[in-house]
């Protein structure tokens, strides 16, 4: 797990972790990765992480940030108004 965070959070490439913060291969991180993610395990603790940490009073909803990628975005809202020519009238034929 620790291997996994410290790639996502500094984007280095799997290859590159350094063994020697022991966190092992970063080619056995990245299918760890994706084996939990195929198994649902992310979306499990995206879903039952913030409800837990919520009941102990320890999430600050004062700093949630709610974007598209968890809440769809809902569609119609207000169109703008065509764009009005800041020319006052037709240009001269140059010809």
């Amino acid at each position: 797990m620790c291997g996994i965070l410290f790639v996502l959070y500094t984007a280095i490439s799997w290859e590159f972790l350094p063994q020697e913060l022991g966190f092992g291969s970063g080619m056995t991180c990245w299918r760890r990765l994706r084996d939990w993610n195929e198994a649902g395990v992310w979306q499990r603790l995206h879903e039952s992480l913030p409800a837990e940490l919520n009941g102990a009073g320890a999430l600050d909803w004062s700093r949630a940030v709610i974007d598209d990628s968890h809440l769809r975005a809902m569609k119609g809202g207000p169109k703008p108004d065509r764009a009005q020519s800041t020319v006052p009238g037709l240009a001269r034929n140059t010809i």
